[in-house]
C-alpha cells in the first residue's frame, strides 16, 4: 500500500516497487534500471499514487495530494536503493526531506535499526548516479529523528552547469533581477542536487508561496527552475532548485522554496542545507549549527568547517506518518 509522510510540512508518498507492478506499473527490478527507463513508468506511477483520486481536493491545493513519490526499497537489506519522483514525472538526485521520510518509513517496517546508507538513482547527465546518504537515527533537543551526512557542498556556476551568470562569487541571474530586483545576487550550491540561493536584504524580499502558486509568478519561475521541456534550461540545462534567504540574529536564516519538478514547497531539507552553506559562504553564519526557518518548520543544519575551508554539512530530520 501507499502510505503519506510529512516532514516540516513537505509530504512525500513512499510505495515498494512491487505494489507498483502489482498495480500495472511496468516498474524494472533494479532501481539502476528504473531511473534509466523512467520516462515510461514515472508519469503513471505519479498518476496513480499521487493524484488526489477519490480523496476531496481541497480549495487552493496543489494539483497533486503530496511533493513526490518515493519508490523502495529495492533490496531486503542495506545498503537500501530507492528513487525520488517529483510529480512531473522527473527523478531527483537527493532530497533532504524526502530521505528523512524514507528512513522512517524504513523503521516502521523494521529495517532500520540503525544508520545505513540510502542510495538515490536518477537520470540526470551532470552528476553520477546514485548518491549515497548515510543517515542515522538521532534525537536532537528531545525529538527523535534522523541526521543526513550530505558530505561535501561545491559552491560556483561550475557546480551547478550554470551558463551566463559570470564567474563572480554571486552570481547575478538576469531572470531572476527582471522578475524582483531585489533578486540580483545568487550563490549556487551543489549538496548532490543543484541549488540557487539568492540572498536577499529585507524579509519582504523573500517570495510568499501563495504568490509563487499564481500563474504570473509561477509560470515565470517555472522557467528558471525546471529542467526542458517544461522550462527553458536558463541558467541550468538540468534545472536548478530555487531558494531566496534573508539573515536574522542567532544563526538563524529564513529562507522560502521552489523546487525543480515541483514548485513552491513548504520546505526541502537540502534546500535548507543549500541557503545554510551559502549563508555561510556569503559570512551571513557561522560553523557549527544553523537553524533555516521555512514555512513548513525549521530545520537544523550542521556545518562542519576549518579555517575558511567548509569540509560538509549534515541536516537533521523528523518525519510523521500521515493520518
Amino acid at each position: 500500500m501507499t502510505r503519506f509522510y510529512n516532514a516540516r510540512g513537505n509530504i512525500y508518498a513512499v510505495v515498494s516497487p512491487a505494489f507498483l507492478r502489482a498495480r500495472g506499473i511496468a516498474l524494472p527490478d533494479s532501481a539502476a534500471q528504473a531511473a534509466s527507463t523512467r520516462t515510461l513508468w514515472a508519469a503513471s506511477a505519479i498518476d496513480s499514487e499521487c493524484a488526489w483520486g477519490s480523496t476531496p481536493h481541497p480549495a487552493g491545493a496543489k494539483a497533486h495530494r503530496c511533493d513526490g513519490l518515493l519508490v523502495g526499497p529495492f533490496q531486503a537489506a542495506p545498503p537500501y536503493d530507492l528513487l525520488i519522483v517529483n510529480t512531473d514525472g522527473s527523478l531527483a538526485e537527493r532530497s533532504g526531506n524526502g530521505l528523512t521520510i524514507f528512513a522512517q518509513a524504513l523503521t516502521d517496517q523494521g529495517l532500520m535499526t540503525a544508520a545505513a546508507e540510502l542510495r538515490v538513482h536518477h537520470d540526470q547527465s551532470d552528476t553520477l548516479s546514485p548518491v549515497a546518504t548515510r543517515v542515522e537515527p538521532a534525537v536532537h533537543e528531545d525529538v527523535a529523528g534522523f541526521w543526513l551526512a550530505l558530505g561535501l557542498p561545491a559552491f560556483g556556476p561550475s557546480a551547478v552547469g550554470a551558463q551566463g551568470v559570470g564567474p563572480a562569487e554571486l552570481s547575478h541571474v538576469s531572470e531572476l533581477a527582471a522578475i524582483d530586483p531585489q533578486w540580483a545576487n545568487s550563490q549556487f550550491v551543489r549538496v548532490g542536487n543543484p541549488h540557487c540561493v539568492t540572498l536577499v536584504e529585507q524579509l519582504s524580499a523573500l517570495p510568499d508561496n501563495l504568490q509563487m502558486q499564481q500563474p504570473a509568478l509561477f509560470e515565470r519561475l517555472q522557467a528558471i527552475a525546471f529542467a526542458p521541456p517544461a522550462g527553458s534550461g536558463q541558467p541550468c540545462v538540468a534545472g536548478v532548485n530555487l531558494q531566496w534567504a534573508a539573515r536574522q540574529p542567532g544563526n538563524r536564516v529564513v529562507a522560502r522554496v521552489f523546487e525543480r519538478g515541483e514548485g513552491p514547497t513548504a520546505s526541502s531539507g537540502t534546500s535548507a542545507s543549500a541557503v545554510a552553506c551559502a549563508a555561510w559562504r556569503a559570512g551571513w553564519v557561522q560553523s557549527g549549527e544553523v537553524a533555516v526557518v521555512m514555512p513548513g518548520g525549521t530545520a537544523p543544519v550542521r556545518l562542519h568547517a576549518q579555517a575558511d575551508t567548509l569540509l560538509s554539512v549534515s541536516l537533521f530530520g523528523t518525519a510523521r506518518l500521515q493520518a
